[in-house]
């Protein structure tokens, strides 16, 4: 997502209302707002347009940009970005599947519109395991009536949920109200689902942080845009001066990842993960998964 599809995690405050279910956003969009303020925001969004609009076939501008825009709840903003981004890597599911949800929150009149409906098959053509589109497909299938139907899609994407994964708490939201509205029960059956779910660490990756402080926000906005940039790369690299001094800090690799791919740097979040997995390979399996949910390829 960031890149933070992924979002990885970095998205949903967002609610998308259908009849009387909300089926809610994938991600978490408040832990988008606070994934920008952690970074100091170092681009406007106006500098983040200027960026893309001067590259239009870097697929990573264009998704930081969609990032942005969803963050802010400019959802027919980000779906223009967003299509740019997969048009300009198509074999990207995750791009496919955050352009989906972009249209579907963007639509003033159609719960789930045939274009997000596009954009999200051709994700699972690309990975017929992606969450986010399955999620929608499966809500897709709810407004025909097909309650049950639905139910068991959700609960099959649950069981191969990591837990903690940014999306988990939104997803037992959607099972548990379509549940009581159509009086079907569902603990049982979500609980069987986690049971099934593969021994796994709980990743932190798509967890809530404390935020800054109002005051920090306020010291961060008079400080220049391009000063903003220097500072949080500084952060970062310190930080990951401390990893090479410390490299068994798993959850500090995973806050590098975090704190790269915030920053748009892409290339630098995927090399932490190679690094963090030659210092850790008893915890490559987490750091992967971790990995998956902030969108580092």
């Amino acid at each position: 997502m960031a890149s933070r599809v992924g979002l990885a995690a970095l998205l949903g405050a967002a609610v998308l209302a259908i009849g009387a279910v909300a089926y809610r956003a994938m991600d978490d969009g408040d832990a988008a707002r606070d994934a920008l303020a952690e970074s100091g925001a170092p681009l406007t969004l106006a500098e983040l347009e200027q960026r893309a609009r001067a590259n239009p076939r870097d697929a990573d501008a264009w998704e930081e940009l969609g990032f942005a825009y969803y963050a802010e709840g400019q959802y027919a903003d980000a779906a223009r970005a967003y299509r740019q981004a997969a048009e300009s890597r198509p074999d990207s599911p995750d791009l496919w599947a955050a352009l989906g949800e972009a249209r579907v929150l963007a639509s003033q009149d159609d719960p789930i519109p045939p274009l997000a409906v596009q954009a999200f098959e051709r994700a699972l053509e690309l990975d017929p395991k992606q969450p986010r589109a399955r999620y929608y497909m499966a809500a897709r299938t709810d407004l025909t009536g097909d309650h049950e139907r639905a139910i068991a899609e959700w609960l099959a994407i649950l069981a191969e949920t990591p837990p903690g994964a940014v999306y988990e708490e939104n997803l037992l939201r959607t099972i548990r109200q379509v549940g009581q509205i159509n009086d079907i029960e569902v603990e049982s059956r979500i609980s069987a689902a986690i049971a099934d779910r593969p021994d796994a660490p709980r990743l932190t990756a798509g967890a809530a942080i404390p935020g800054p402080t109002r005051e920090q926000i306020d010291a961060a906005r008079a400080i220049a845009p391009g000063e903003q940039q220097s500072m949080a790369e500084g952060m970062v690299e310190r930080l990951e001066t401390r990893l090479r001094g410390d490299p068994r800090n798993v959850d500090g690799w995973v806050m590098l990842m975090r704190s790269r791919m915030t920053l748009g740097q892409t290339d630098r979040a995927a090399q932490a993960l190679k690094d963090a997995i030659a210092s850790n390979p008893d915890d490559a399996t987490r750091l992967r998964q971790e990995a998956e949910v902030l969108g580092v390829r």
